[in-house]
């Protein structure tokens, strides 16, 4: 059938309410359970990093029931602090990172971690998608967060056209309205994961099935 013209307003209307049973992306979650500073989602992203949101959500709290602000975590050892993130994918090295950023917010900033992109991408192990997803949550700073979802479900779209996640992070910075630009990860890591799906997506449940394009889909539900 003919394909209506794509309208982003409309289909993130549409799939907020698509993905209203499905549990919210981590750091989203984190944000709605009161875990709003710059460096409790710092952390977090950080934990969530080749992790699944399943395991990121309880180690996250467990970590922030422990320890919340900089001067806390910086005073655990490696060895109090890895067990608490160990259920989550690098933790040993991750473990390390966070206490270095830990000790230098501390040192540089007391326990407020600003909001400013270059201060994020100082620290090792935080590349571009965690610093946007952190500012974007925890700061409200007009960002966006590309991950393989979002990736993903905006070039089966059609919306845009790019070979790598960088390369959809620059084609929607040209193309998607900035109202938009934090909430395009809040809902299509739910909508990926559960409707636009990697492998044989629900194409016959999907809300915006009239407007996509279906780039690359050789086998649906």
């Amino acid at each position: 059938m003919d394909k209506q013209p794509f309208d982003i307003g409309v289909a993130l209307d549409r799939i907020e309410q698509a993905v209203q049973p499905w549990p919210k992306a981590a750091l989203f979650q984190l944000a709605e359970e009161g875990f709003t500073s710059t460096f409790e989602q710092l952390l977090a992203c950080i934990i969530s990093i080749r992790t699944y949101d399943e395991v990121t959500l309880p180690v996250s709290r467990n970590l922030f029931a422990r320890a919340r602000l900089p001067a806390e975590v910086a005073r655990l050892s490696w060895e109090e602090l890895d067990p608490l993130i160990s259920p989550s994918t690098f933790h040993e090295r991750k473990a390390h990172q966070i206490l270095a950023i830990a000790r230098e917010v501390e040192e540089r900033y007391g326990d407020t971690l600003p909001c400013d992109r270059d201060v994020l991408l100082s620290f090792a192990g935080v590349g571009p998608k965690c610093a946007n997803l952190v500012l974007g949550v925890a700061c409200g700073t007009p960002v966006i967060s590309v991950d393989i979802h979002v990736h993903r479900v905006t070039g089966r779209w059609g919306y845009v056209k790019a070979s790598t996640p960088e390369k959809t992070l620059a084609a929607l910075e040209a193309t998607l309205p900035q109202r938009y630009w934090i909430d395009i990860n809040r809902l299509l890591v739910p909508f990926g994961k559960h409707i636009c799906t990697g492998n044989r997506p629900k194409c016959s449940t999907c809300p915006v099935l009239d407007m996509c394009r279906q780039v690359g889909v050789d086998e649906h539900r």
